[in-house]
């Protein structure tokens, strides 16, 4: 696995943190130049200097398309090439039945879980469209399940699995490997949210039920090798035990 991304340019959104931040550490650990995106800037120029001279930190805001455009610019600029994109960056607040929600914060949930996606496959293409890449959305099984108090959540991590499934259909032949991981639930600051909202099932969950961050940011790296691409076009779910077996997790 080593030898598939040992040497790749990897942009993460969502890297100041949890699954993103421990992406960025397996894939640096990997051999990979990382490419760090958030929007907090201390977190990731923090972690940057953790990793060293192959991480580049570059403040984004994934709901606007120019700023995602730039920090690949200056990932190709620094590392002379745009590999694999994992569009980490994802919010669940504020968790609301649909007739309590808050217009402007419904969308803006739309605008950074499904839009930022958008934004960073729209923005990638052009760096791939001769070498090709791998295009990882994170997924959720909240993208083909309801669930009370996440409309805005469920409705953007199911256009968004719509969106991986179009990359595929439409770029899949031309070399761009597209595809989702549905993690499950994960140990996570989302999680804590989700916790302290008391709402739907989830928010039940004790802390132990969750998995670490390490065992997705694994996943991912594992996506990038030839072993996954029976799942192109679609998502791989971190509860199957084929999955984490082929992973090498516990």
């Amino acid at each position: 696995m080593t030898h598939d991304v040992n040497g790749k340019v990897v942009a993460i959104t969502g890297a100041s943190r949890g699954i993103g931040a421990a992406a960025a550490r397996e894939f640096a650990a990997l051999g990979a130049k990382v490419v760090l995106m958030a929007r907090s800037r201390d977190a990731i120029a923090d972690l940057a200097g953790e990793i060293g001279d192959t991480a580049l930190a570059v403040p984004c805001d994934v709901a606007r398309f120019w700023e995602v455009k730039a920090a690949f610019n200056a990932a190709v600029d620094t590392f002379g090439s745009l590999d694999v994109v994992i569009n980490n960056a994802g919010v669940i607040e504020p968790v609301a039945r649909i007739e309590d929600a808050d217009p402007d914060a419904w969308g803006q949930a739309i605008d950074i879980n499904l839009k930022g996606t958008f934004n960073g496959i729209h923005a990638a293409l052009p760096h791939m469209r001769t070498g090709g890449g791998t295009i990882i959305g994170i997924s959720s099984g909240a993208a083909t399940s309801a669930l009370e108090g996440w409309s805005h959540y469920c409705s953007s991590k199911a256009a968004a699995l719509m969106l991986t499934r179009c990359l595929h259909k439409e770029m899949g032949a031309q070399g761009i490997r597209a595809l989702g991981l549905s993690p499950g639930t994960v140990a996570t600051q989302m999680q804590r949210e989700i916790k302290a909202s008391g709402v739907n099932p989830v928010a039940q969950l004790d802390w132990e039920d969750h998995i670490p961050p390490e065992w997705p940011a694994k996943a991912l790296a594992w996506m990038c090798t030839p072993a996954a691409d029976a799942y192109l076009g679609g998502d791989i779910s971190l509860r199957d035990e084929a999955i984490r077996g082929a992973v090498g997790l516990a």
